[in-house]
């Protein structure tokens, strides 16, 4: 073989590399937590999803796993972190990429009643969980083979707020990181604030510390739930699960400043609302927020790129009933919305000059799915 041949060759060889990588990059594994309390869900569901084509296969699951409502995976992608809401408890897994297994690692009280919320740091030192019927946050540390310590700080929350039903006393509903992971933001439903903490990775005792200002009210009566930066890391997205109602902040400095309240909900209607999730999409030009309650919808708004004010573009049916979670694909082409009370999950495929939604008639077919998460 002379030169010539051998840098054929190995030109050949380097683009068939690139076209297989790319590929491999086009699927991600899906995973879903659901309830298990009622129906028909046996646990965690792994799927592996074609960000290309909106196409998913089945790859494998975890039974006997009771609740895992909300998830979360570690940055290296080696482990999976669940809560179990209605043991309150915490759990943690090793995940094996290749297969999709999920191989349950051990188990620890979540130091407060109906855990809804949990994220790891990018470190892989800590899980923090929000409490919601606890009114309280826990941080646990990560061993070196991923699973958890006990509980080595709880922080409870005090207060109440309007809504004497609703907002009887504290109900934590989200423990978020800022971008540069220096904050934790906390939900606070039943107070109307969004607590902030500073964290310290290295504290082996109290990783969290007020912040100041300690808190930021919303208006009273709306019910804060979750929260997502945009990737700038210069505005951030509360919903109001109570009012419907969207909060726009500034962000600088784990601070947040309140600029703007728009609604998610139709100005004619009517009937319960129980707004849910809401995300930013990848390209950080459209916001996605669901309501659950009657409407069963999901709304898309512009983002001004200059101020992060929010500008409503229009509602998309989720094509089924209570819509507690979805997830954009890291790629920005579909939308993932998880229908708990249809049993399904439908796959809506993203207009990234418009931000609207189109159904794809591909379907999930999961019991009550509720947190949907891409493992990178």
């Amino acid at each position: 073989m002379n030169k010539y041949h051998y840098l054929a060759v190995t030109i050949i060889l380097s683009v068939g590399s690139v076209f297989m990588n790319v590929a491999e990059a086009q699927k991600l594994d899906l995973v879903i937590g659901t309830y298990t309390n009622k129906g028909t869900s046996e646990g965690i569901y792994v799927y592996e999803f074609d960000c290309q084509s909106g196409k998913s296969t089945y790859k494998n699951k975890v039974t006997g796993v009771s609740d895992p409502s909300y998830l979360a995976i570690s940055k290296d992608s080696k482990f999976l972190y669940a809560v179990n809401e209605g043991e309150a408890a915490v759990s943690a897994f090793s995940f094996d990429k290749q297969s999709g297994a999920i191989t349950f690692l051990n188990k620890k009280p979540s130091k407060g009643g109906a855990p809804c919320y949990i994220v790891t740091d990018q470190s892989q030192r800590h899980v923090i969980v929000g409490n919601y019927s606890g009114g309280n946050l826990s941080v646990f540390p990560i061993k070196e083979d991923g699973s958890i310590g006990d509980a080595i700080q709880t922080i409870q929350h005090k207060g109440s707020g309007v809504d004497k039903e609703r907002q009887e006393g504290p109900h934590v509903h989200s423990t978020v990181f800022s971008p540069d992971q220096k904050y934790v933001f906390v939900s606070d439903l039943g107070t109307d604030q969004i607590s902030s903490y500073k964290f310290n990775p290295s504290s082996a005792a109290q990783p969290l510390s007020p912040a100041s200002p300690a808190y930021t009210e919303v208006p009273k009566g709306s019910g804060p739930r979750h929260l997502d930066f945009h990737p700038s890391g210069k505005f951030a997205y509360s919903i109001q699960e109570m009012s419907g109602n969207v909060s726009v902040f500034q962000y600088q400095q784990g601070q947040l400043k309140l600029i703007q309240n728009i609604s998610m909900l139709d100005p004619g209607f009517k009937g319960k609302t129980g707004a849910a999730d809401v995300h930013v999409s990848p390209d950080g030009k459209f916001l996605y927020t669901s309501n659950r309650g009657d409407a069963n919808d999901i709304a898309v708004f512009s983002i001004n790129p200059s101020n992060g004010k929010l500008s409503l573009k229009g509602r998309s049916s989720t094509l089924g009933k209570g819509p507690r979670n979805f997830a954009i694909d890291p790629t920005g082409n579909y939308l993932l919305a998880g229908n708990h009370n249809s049993d399904y999950i439908v796959v809506f495929k993203r207009n990234k000059t418009t931000g609207l939604l189109a159904d794809t008639g591909e379907r999930i077919k999961v019991g009550a799915p509720v947190c949907l998460k891409f493992v990178r």
